[in-house]
């Protein structure tokens, strides 16, 4: 089953327009990430709608981040992505009047529950701008050992 990666995605977006100067078009994007343009645009578009970003037309324009890398939780960013699945297991649905699977789904539902609460808990507790700080020590520790 496949993944969705656009959280991690876009965390990989912003970051890089957190350290770039000026706007970085969806070109410029798409090849950070290794992503078709189209994609990168239709995915800024919901960044855009969620006031986190901002697009600019012309020779010189792009996308720029519009909101405080320090107010701007992963949380936020999932509920700007539409709030996908946290989770690709499911329960199973085939025979609902079936007491084996009604007893399955209920301790299930629970587990679901609960872990995707301490998820989203997490993802309210971290910033870009946590992130940010953490690259930023990332890369002066791997240009201090190249030294």
């Amino acid at each position: 089953m496949k993944r969705d990666s656009r959280l991690s995605s876009v965390l990989h977006a912003l970051l890089h327009m957190a350290d770039h100067d000026g706007p970085m078009t969806s070109d410029m994007l798409g090849q950070c990430l290794g992503a078709n343009p189209v994609v990168v645009r239709r995915t800024m578009g919901l960044l855009r709608k969620a006031g986190l970003v901002q697009s600019e037309r012309g020779h010189a324009g792009g996308w720029r981040i519009s909101a405080d890398l320090s107010a701007v939780t992963l949380r936020h960013l999932h509920e700007a992505l539409g709030e996908p699945a946290i989770f690709a297991i499911g329960n199973r649905n085939e025979t609902p009047e079936c007491l084996v699977e009604q007893s399955v789904n209920a301790a299930l539902d629970g587990a679901f529950a609960e872990a995707e609460a301490l998820l989203l808990d997490r993802f309210a507790g971290v910033t870009l701008a946590d992130l940010s700080r953490d690259f930023t020590r990332r890369f002066d520790a791997r240009r201090q050992s190249k030294d």
